[in-house]
């Protein structure tokens, strides 16, 4: 080790000359009685830096980081360079009502008829409902939101007596709900709802803020040091509309892991299969989904935690461009690869949320200049045949396009979201309150402890680089697609639901495609595809150039249309909206 390594500058590199290398992790995996003993080490002062030391080596990050020379200087936040305008789209005013955008939306999906779906074959394969639907039997009187949230309260209150605790909400209030429904019911019958995401059910993830409900990052704590007065300005937008708001939504403490796994409340389980995770961390919300309880949920995506989890569970996640959505009040408002998100069982679903959340923060319209938000204008004959002239490049050792330096990307990654998450953390981690996270998280931070000054610095400058790669390849190709994850849902260990686990293999599987959007900033969505031999969903997902979610979400449609027949049903779902 300290052997100098030199790049060359980015403009020089002979990609034809690149070999793609799949990395393993090397990471012990540890549950129950190891993984206790493991954080105690981790811990300690002096044992606990060798631990990590030795870790880093394993995983050549010292050697990508502390002794190359990167010639680039630091991005501290994702830059683009200007795009080229999408064709066949609408634009969407950031600055009108919310709902007024999502009634713009709505003018432009497909047309669709739900009285032909309502009406239907009960021997007809299976479909989720979409939006539209709960928005025709509302208006056509066919039941009201009020019956609907009783359906859903009974549903989750079956959930809350499972043992053991497998929560797919962990902070509700049946009143409030009730209350909402009843609001949402008196408008349908004076006929005057506020949008057609009215009457709609939504799940919130516990690190966004939905008043009156605490957000606590799915720790036992966080509400002790964080009061809620407001919603976050995404659960705002959304509560203009007319949605309503179920509660908050189970997670991955804190959003770091991509299993799910919460040994604080219950893990939540994978509606496609109990036995296996739902993908993290925001596990709640794409079950939730998936179960059809709710046509929509609000997750965050700082390192997959939209795609990961609806991929696994077989819906639809999209992570639009950093600074799309304003973050304001949610726990990870001040980092630099995170967004808010929809996740929803259809396309068409995710771009009326989309629609709705969309707008940055006042800072990031000053600093990022986003182009003005669109969505695809799905009627015009434009639109086919700009699907027909969509340029798209696989992330593989392809003729299409070579993507370099995927290691340090991994490297660059994980040092940038973990000194973000540890600078948020630590003034609220003392008294005690760090030793009452599980201990999949207390690693996760020790870990984070290791990063130094220089090392985020060095992370900053491959992020430079590798968004100067990236613009290269998107002059070539419109939008890179891959899987969204390097595996199906992952069995959960019985030993881990008490204690937690670490598999740092896992998540390096889940997470092999995901970081690029997340590091670099660039839109991405994940729809489904199909299932695997034993009958796990599988995620392909989009990544387009910066501030192009409607080619993404446009081609998105056009897949899930491909593969819509035959959609399997989940063992564990609930049809609120009928009632069957």
């Amino acid at each position: 080790m300290g052997n100098k390594r030199v790049m060359l500058p980015a403009s020089e590199v002979d990609l034809t000359a690149v070999k793609y290398i799949p990395e393993n992790i090397q990471a012990p995996h540890l549950t129950g009685f190891w993984l206790k003993l493991f954080v105690k080490f981790v811990e300690a002062p002096g044992v606990g830096s060798l631990i990590m030391n030795h870790l880093k080596n394993e995983n050549k990050i010292e050697e990508k980081l502390k002794y190359t020379v990167i010639p680039e200087g630091p991005m501290f936040k994702p830059e683009f360079p200007p795009q080229e305008p999408e064709p066949a789209v609408v634009s969407l005013e950031e600055d009108v009502r919310p709902e007024d955008r999502v009634g713009l939306a709505l003018k432009y999906l497909p047309e669709y008829d739900p009285a032909s779906n309502w009406s239907g074959d009960s021997s007809a394969p299976f479909r989720y409902w979409k939006i539209r639907d709960y928005a025709y039997a509302y208006r056509s009187k066919f039941t009201t939101p009020s019956m609907v949230a009783e359906r859903f309260i009974s549903a989750i209150e079956e959930f809350n007596s499972k043992n053991p605790a497998a929560p797919l909400l962990i902070s509700f209030d049946p009143d409030e709900l009730r209350k909402q429904a009843a609001a949402s019911t008196q408008r349908f019958e004076q006929g005057n709802p506020l949008s057609i995401l009215d009457g709609t059910f939504m799940a919130i993830k516990d690190d966004i803020d939905c008043y009156p409900h605490p957000s606590k990052g799915a720790t036992t704590w966080m509400h002790e040091v964080r009061e809620v007065t407001k919603d976050a300005v995404s659960v705002s937008r959304l509560r203009s509309c007319g949605t309503i708001l179920v509660g908050k939504a189970n997670m991955h403490e804190l959003g770091l892991g991509t299993t799910g796994n919460n040994a604080n409340y219950g893990t939540t389980r994978n509606p496609h299969d109990p036995e296996r995770y739902t993908g993290g961390s925001s596990s709640g919300p794409a079950a939730i989904v998936a179960s059809g309880l709710c046509s929509a949920a609000l997750g965050t995506d700082g390192g997959g935690s939209v795609r990961i989890p609806s991929s696994l569970c077989g819906v639809v996640g999209l992570k639009s461009t950093y600074g799309r959505t304003d973050m304001t009040g949610s726990l990870c408002d001040d980092g630099t690869v995170e967004i808010i998100g929809p996740i929803a069982t259809t396309v068409e679903d995710t771009i009326l949320v989309y629609a709705a959340i969309l707008g940055p923060s006042p800072a990031d319209r000053i600093s990022l200049r986003p182009s003005l938000p669109c969505v695809p204008n799905f009627p015009s004959r434009e639109s086919s045949r700009s699907l027909e002239s969509l340029r798209l490049g696989k992330y593989t050792e392809t003729v299409e396009i070579v993507i370099p330096e995927l290691h340090e990307m991994r490297i660059a990654h994980i040092v940038s979201i973990g000194s973000e998450s540890l600078c948020s953390l630590n003034p609220d981690c003392g008294d005690g309150r760090g030793a009452r996270l599980t201990y999949d998280t207390r690693t996760n931070l020790a870990f984070f402890r290791s990063f130094t000054a220089a090392d985020y610095v060095a992370a900053q400058r491959l992020r430079r680089r590798l968004m100067y790669f990236h613009m290269e390849i998107f002059k070539k190709v419109d939008i890179i697609v891959t899987p969204t994850t390097g595996m199906t849902a992952p069995r959960i260990p019985p030993s881990a639901l008490k204690v937690g686990e670490t598999d740092l293999q896992v998540s390096g599987n889940l997470m092999r495609f995901i970081i690029t959007a997340n590091l670099l900033g660039l839109p991405a969505v994940t729809v489904p595809v199909g299932y695997d031999k034993q009958g796990l969903p599988i995620g392909m997902q989009l990544i387009g150039r910066p501030w192009c979610e409607a080619s993404i979400l446009r081609l998105a449609a056009a897949i899930e249309e491909t593969c819509a027949e035959p959609k399997k049903k989940p063992l564990q779902y609930y049809d609120i909206l009928k009632g069957n």
